[in-house]
């Protein structure tokens, strides 16, 4: 048995390799971007990459690499049912909508018009969001029926950068101001302003779209739940200063004693659905209290968990102890080749 994986840097392959490495697993690295990568994987049973959303190359060769090798028996992380909606927020309310799991009510609208009277019969306040981005980015409250019809216009229009200038710098000053970031980081944000990264600049303008989400009040936090196979760990993110946005603040709460269970139990359930390798799950409580989901996606900080003191099972047992998640994909993966060879 042998894993091919992909190596980026600060990505999840460190600890792959790391793992291999200690449990004597068979694997090598490979470039998935030469030419004859396919060729390089048929000796391979396995082929691991962490793409990543904000690389160009990542985005434009990924999901097509790893889905044509499921296709041809080979088994990779992340497969389909844990990827293709990654960093796709649009596909994301379609999947979750599908298997009624228990989403922010959410709405996008491909005709201005339509996007038009729909603004002028909702409520407000509501989120809009462009379909990629992590960490909070792309996401701006909007208050009334004015600033909707600024952004439907603009969508409708010469559309939305990918790269935030002016939202990357506040937030490198905002975190810096919080003790979270460095005066070096804030002059990063600033030249950001003019020296857009090589990504963004390679992206198209987001438009023909719009997509939004209920706002959902009262919220000081929200919860990140992460599902791999039957373990499941969780922290709490506060929201940042003056802001509804938890995602990217950096404040986060480790103890089991800080989340909500139900969140616990409706991720392993709405996974289980996803028959996905791997599932982060966002949540906010409604006003009845009700865990409802925001967003999901397979790929996760590396560093951001390994404060967190224990993991349930998918029974709701926890165990108190420290653990590598990213080695727990590889024993799944391996268990999965295993099963494959049984049958």
């Amino acid at each position: 048995m042998k894993i091919a994986i992909h190596h980026n840097p600060n990505s999840f392959s460190e600890r792959w390799i790391d793992y291999c490495e200690k449990k004597k697993i068979n694997y090598k690295i490979v470039n998935a971007f030469d030419s004859d990568i396919i060729e390089q994987l048929k000796d391979c049973d396995a082929f691991m990459w962490h793409h990543h959303h904000a690389d160009f190359k990542d985005v434009t060769a990924a999901k097509k690499i790893l889905f044509a090798l499921e296709h041809a028996g080979i088994k990779v992380f992340p497969d389909f049912k844990t990827g293709w909606h990654f960093d796709d927020k649009v596909a994301q309310k379609y999947l979750l909508e599908a298997i009624n799991a228990p989403l922010v009510p959410s709405y996008v609208f491909y005709d201005k018009h339509q996007a038009l009277d729909w603004a002028k019969e909702t409520t407000y306040p509501k989120v809009f969001k462009l379909k990629g981005g992590a960490g909070a980015s792309n996401v701006k409250l909007v208050k009334n029926y004015s600033q909707a019809t600024g952004l439907i216009n603009k969508a409708f229009g010469r559309g939305f950068a990918q790269f935030d200038r002016l939202g990357y710098f506040k937030e490198r000053f905002n975190k810096f101001k919080n003790g979270k970031d460095t005066f070096i980081g804030v002059l990063k944000g600033f030249a950001r302003i003019f020296i857009v990264p090589e990504f963004a600049k390679k992206q198209p303008a987001e438009k023909g779209y719009i997509y939004f989400q209920d706002f959902i009040p009262n919220n000081d936090s929200d919860t990140r739940v992460i599902i791999i196979g039957d373990k499941g760990f969780a922290i709490k993110r506060l929201i940042r200063d003056n802001d509804f946005r938890a995602s990217g603040s950096g404040k986060i709460l480790y103890s089991s004693e800080y989340i909500n269970m139900k969140c616990i139990e409706i991720a392993f359930q709405v996974n289980n659905k996803l028959k996905s390798q791997c599932t982060a799950f966002d949540f906010v409580l409604s006003k009845d209290n009700k865990p409802l989901i925001v967003e999901i996606s397979y790929g996760f900080s590396v560093e951001a968990y390994d404060n967190c003191p224990g993991y349930w099972d998918s029974n709701l047992n926890w165990f108190d102890t420290k653990f590598n998640p990213q080695e727990w994909m590889i024993d799944n993966l391996i268990k999965d080749i295993k099963n494959d060879l049984i049958k």
